[in-house]
């Protein structure tokens, strides 16, 4: 009995869907612009995730020491400053590296060159290369560094300089840069997830002012307030499913338009590889988003202006 009353709610939500041709196609219309709009959010979440990493990448902590800074006493403060929690990765550059490195940079630059050259040796000294697992650590990563039990060999000091104070605005910048991006990314969501369901329960009203004397009929026949609903539920879950396929579909070419755009533009991000490669997800994402909100927004309506 119960799944026979199933199988016709679900007969007549569909036969509402076709039936209802022109609200139908409006319904589908406005979710399309919906998903699509969560869509995009997702897009430019993912897009700054990337260049913020990007970011994170290129700011870091570098320790100069002195050029008679024994090679193991270095080496025994790489691994100290390794063994903290905040730290992500510790690159250690010789002596002959950084002058390598220096005469990469200034490969332009003649008269510097010739000037290094006129030296007896290396005025350089081994540095290590300090990034954290995010921005906020670099203060504390800091603090540790300055202490004189690890910056010293053998009693004497042997680090020349820490560039903290010097990063300390970009890495500043950076650290509330996330911050505000996490707490907007989410305001827009919360903000697109109730706006969707406004303008989908007021076009799930056509429908239901279209239907006032079958509804009426059915209530006067005795069919249960469940019974009556469950057709309209039915159609606001087709709308938004329909709605998330045809956005999926709508997202593959512009995706593909714009992967050489993302590419060179955005720190390397591709969007049409991301978009492939979690397709999966965005799937599950806009469909079932399409789904919520048509079936939310459906009981909603039928609820408040039939009062059911």
């Amino acid at each position: 009995m119960i799944w026979t009353k199933v199988k016709r709610i679900a007969r007549s939500g569909f036969v509402n869907f076709w039936r209802n041709g022109f609200v139908s196609l409006s319904a589908v219309l406005v979710m399309i612009v919906t998903l699509f709009t969560i869509g995009s959010v997702v897009f430019l979440g993912a897009i700054l995730s990337s260049t913020l990493q990007s970011l994170k990448d290129k700011v870091d902590i570098n320790v100069y020491f002195v050029t008679s800074a024994p090679e193991e006493d270095i080496l025994a403060i790489q691994e100290k400053i390794e063994a903290l929690p905040e730290v992500k990765s510790v690159e250690y550059v010789s002596r002959e590296q950084a002058l390598e490195n220096f005469k990469e940079r200034h490969k332009d630059e003649q008269l510097t060159l010739q000037a290094l050259e006129e030296l007896d040796e290396n005025p350089l000294g081994a540095n290590l290369n300090i990034k954290a697992n995010d921005p906020s650590h670099y203060e504390s990563i800091a603090g540790f560094l300055e202490s004189d039990n690890v910056l010293s060999g053998a009693g004497a000091r042997i680090v020349d300089n820490v560039n903290f104070s010097r990063n300390r605005l970009a890495i500043d910048r950076l650290s509330k840069i996330i911050d505000s991006a996490d707490k907007v990314g989410f305001g827009v969501s919360i903000l697109l997830i109730v706006l969707s369901i406004i303008i989908t329960f007021n076009t799930i009203r056509l429908t239901l002012y279209i239907s006032r004397d079958e509804i009426s009929v059915m209530q006067l026949v005795g069919a249960s307030y469940r019974y009556i609903r469950g057709p309209f539920v039915i159609s606001g879950v087709m709308y938004g499913f329909v709605a998330g396929i045809i956005t999926l579909i709508l997202f593959y070419p512009l995706t593909y338009w714009f992967r050489e755009v993302s590419e060179n533009f955005l720190a390397g991000f591709n969007l049409f590889e991301y978009y492939i490669a979690n397709f999966g997800q965005m799937f599950l994402l806009i469909a079932g988003a399409g789904i919520v909100v048509g079936g939310i927004s459906s009981y909603l309506a039928v609820r408040r202006y039939l009062k059911l």
